[in-house]
């Protein structure tokens, strides 16, 4: 899961598909990052750790991280929130077999940055829900 920062988008994504995935019993590995290194080693942004909380779900332990070369080996699937992260995720791309696993979480539609509005988190864990529940139903 990658956003820009690493603080509001992507760490719901990843509490909520990890979440997703263990309650469908799937055994799948689950991290985020940003393309942007403003808050790297600093935990998910206390309105998204709320948001999740307010679902059931804790992320407050995960710690934001920049995006490597390396995830294209260690992930099958790399999914952005945003036309922006996609470009630059798909410019860190070594070849076609990098390009092939990154995938907008919406398809086309952009998962919107809630940062400057404190009333845009929950709607935004609702659409990343969403998106990680079409995911499961399409690789599971």
């Amino acid at each position: 899961m990658v956003c820009l920062g690493n603080i509001c988008r992507s760490p719901l994504a990843e509490g909520i598909m990890q979440h997703l995935a263990d309650k469908a019993g799937l055994d799948w590995q689950v991290d985020s990052a940003g393309t942007g290194d403003w808050h790297v080693g600093q935990g998910p942004d206390r309105r998204s750790v709320k948001a999740a909380a307010d679902e059931g779900i804790d992320i407050s332990k995960q710690v934001c991280r920049l995006f490597r070369t390396l995830d294209f080996d260690e992930f099958d699937l790399i999914l952005v929130m945003d036309k922006s992260n996609l470009s630059n995720v798909l410019a860190m791309a070594r070849n076609d077999e990098d390009r092939k696993k990154v995938k907008m979480l919406l398809g086309d539609k952009v998962v919107p940055d809630p940062y400057y509005d404190d009333n845009q988190f929950a709607p935004v864990f609702k659409l990343i829900e969403a998106g990680c529940k079409e995911i499961i139903k399409q690789y599971s």
